[in-house]
């Protein structure tokens, strides 16, 4: 028994470990290569498993034997290429690395692949952890998760990367807070704005801060810059505690190249394909997962199921999903090579996500994946059975590029533009989409969200209500980017905190108040969520006043009761006396009004409620009339 009285059991990999790892079905390998706490003969140690199949020999060096290159040699346990080692008297905390010999007597320096904890960069060893025993509370979030299909229920995603999310100003902490610390900070901010989850960027560890935690070399373990494993699970049991769902961004679609990671990590290219032509990434410098290998495809299933079992994750976030469906991404002529069938399909990325999302979404009912996928590859969320990938959700990148390119457009232009902002509900219905606003969109002189406005400093917050009304009244689930909810005005940037200090200022204050009532409205009327993949759900008044440059739709629930009327005026002119078709004769009474002063707005006075009158307007029996203000966004409840 450990000091804490729990015992430690015996690690081993036995015949049955190593066929199913070969097979591409080991869905707990993580829990064997790696480095274990074990106890063979009465004696307590660490298990150390690592699979280098074409390594001459490999052994393991760390703290706890000064490095020493000879004195713990690993045993091959089989064909696999699978080697194993216990060392007895080594504790946790103590850095360690797999040192390979290549048949030609090559030494490499290896980071262990399935390590759960690694060294703070820019050291680049792995560090001997267990994380087997901490203290989870979160039951009743995870019962309840099981219940739940995130197609009828409310999806507001804040995107957060922790290190820039807001900086320690203790020195000797580096700029970061801590997991624990940001728990604290983070939960209080997401409770008060009413957003149901964080993605979090970054988590799985990195070398370079400059690319996002996008270039990974640790899947298996939270990147240290934030401390270690069980404070990463502090965070997650907190957030759960406190009703909000976790997802990762995960990033299967390629790794860093660093010395110490995955790439020729035995002297042959076991993770990647040894052609460069599909084992590379011109543009970004990265390596590519080889699909078509079952250790492969192994070692990347069973580090999403590790997330979910043992971090308690709700959902992933898969990174560049159109890279690996086409063999022909970012690359030139002569830079890829055809599939058997002479085309441009990644088959094995095809078939290794719809094994990917049988075997987690099969087994984990409420969780979700999500894919970032940028083209029209058809059934991205259509079931598996029916030749669909399997995903949850989509990111409508489609819907994004259109939104953001007709919201930078001078007032004049729009008209020229209308129909940008609709076509995205011409195809709404084909996947389960999510609406995004990602640190994609606010970096690398795309300028904030804010910023993007066309106008004077005072139109551009005004345009921006206006847009992220439309995006809220929306068919689709939402997600926005940390400091866009106050209108941050600079890009975003790892290497700083979002701008707090802009809540001191009317405009950004306006802006956090407005975006907290349209978190609350959505959160609160299920006609904004519960039919989002379905016309049922969405009805255009009109979509054709273009010389007005106005919208006008209404969401509908289930029941037909307390159905929301958007109306956008996109413009800064006054439509006096604006009449507009409506669904029914009732009282529709004003929800949300983006003009008023608390949300920076210019005051101007909408009736808190107008019945319809028996008129055809908009090829409809009755109608309400009232006077639009400039850059304004108004929601009514019938």
């Amino acid at each position: 028994m450990d000091i804490k009285g729990k015992k430690t059991e015996e690690v081993f990999i036995s015949e049955a470990d190593q066929y199913l790892f070969a097979q591409g079905t080991h869905y707990d390998i993580y829990k064997k290569l790696g480095a274990h706490p074990s106890v063979q003969d009465g004696k307590k140690g660490m298990f150390f498993g690592v699979w280098a199949p074409n390594a001459a020999s490999v052994h393991v060096i760390g703290t706890f034997n000064g490095w020493d290159e000879s004195a713990a040699p690993m045993e091959k346990l089989g064909p696999g290429g699978i080697y194993a080692l216990f060392i007895p008297g080594v504790s946790t905390g103590e850095l360690y690395k797999f040192l390979i010999t290549t048949p030609s007597g090559e030494k490499l320096y290896k980071a262990d692949p399935f390590a759960n904890s690694a060294e703070m960069r820019p050291g680049t060893a792995s560090r001997t952890v267990d994380i087997s025993d901490f203290k989870w509370s979160d039951e009743l979030w995870l019962k309840e998760r099981e219940g739940k299909d995130y197609n009828k229920e409310p999806l507001a995603i804040y995107e957060c990367h922790i290190g820039s999310w807001m900086r320690h100003p203790r020195p000797e902490e580096k700029g970061f807070y801590n997991y624990r610390e940001f728990a604290d900070r983070i939960v209080e901010y997401l409770k008060e704005m009413k957003y149901t989850h964080i993605e979090l960027m970054g988590i799985a560890e990195y070398p370079f801060d400059g690319s996002w935690g996008y270039q990974v070399t640790g899947y298996y373990a939270p990147t240290s810059r934030y401390g270690e494993p069980k404070d990463f699970m502090y965070l997650v049991n907190k957030l759960h505690k406190n009703k909000i769902g976790v997802i990762l961004d995960w990033v299967p679609a390629h790794f860093a190249t660093d010395a110490h990671g995955l790439g020729r990590f035995d002297g042959e290219c076991i993770f990647e394909d040894p052609d460069p032509r599909k084992g590379e990434h011109p543009d970004w410098g990265t390596k590519i997962f080889n699909y078509g290998k079952t250790e492969v495809k192994n070692f990347l299933i069973a580090n999403a199921l590790f997330w979910i079992k043992e971090y308690h994750i709700d959902g992933i976030r898969v990174d560049a999903v159109a890279s690996m469906l086409y063999l022909d991404y970012g690359k030139q002529d002569g830079q890829w090579v055809a599939n058997k069938y002479g085309g441009n399909k990644n088959l094995e990325a095809i078939e290794f996500f719809k094994h990917l999302n049988s075997v987690v979404l099969g087994t984990y009912p409420g969780f979700i994946t999500i894919a970032e996928e940028s083209t029209a590859w058809p059934k991205v969320t259509g079931p598996v059975e029916d030749d669909g990938l399997g995903f949850s959700f989509k990111w409508n990148m489609g819907w994004m590029h259109d939104f953001c390119e007709y919201m930078k457009l001078d007032p004049y232009f729009r008209k020229d533009n209308h129909y940008a902002m609709t076509f995205a509900m011409s195809y709404n219905d084909s996947e389960n989409y999510i609406l995004p606003l990602s640190h994609d969109e606010v970096v690398h002189l795309k300028c904030s969200m804010v910023n993007k406005m066309p106008g004077y400093k005072v139109d551009k917050y005004a345009n921006l209500r206006c847009g992220y009304t439309y995006m809220f009244g929306h068919a689709g689930k939402k997600l926005l980017c940390m400091g866009q909810d106050f209108a941050q005005e600079r890009e975003w940037s790892e290497e700083r905190e979002i701008d707090w200090f802009l809540l001191g200022e009317d405009l950004n204050k306006g802006m956090h108040e407005y975006v907290k009532e349209l978190l609350k409205l959505y959160r609160k009327y299920p006609c904004l969520y519960e039919l989002d993949n379905s016309w049922a759900g969405f009805e255009w008044l009109n979509c054709d006043d273009k010389e007005r440059s106005t919208y006008s739709f209404f969401r509908k629930s289930t029941t037909g009761k307390n159905n929301l009327l958007f109306v956008i005026n996109m413009t800064p002119v006054k439509w006096e006396k604006y009449k507009l078709g409506v669904p029914a004769k009732k009282k529709y009474k004003l929800l949300l009004n983006s003009t008023e002063e608390r949300f920076g707005g210019c005051g101007e006075v909408i009736p808190k409620e107008i019945t319809a009158k028996k008129e055809y307007v908009d090829y409809r029996d009755y109608s309400i009339t009232f006077d639009l203000p400039p850059y304004a966004a108004l929601v009514f409840v019938f």
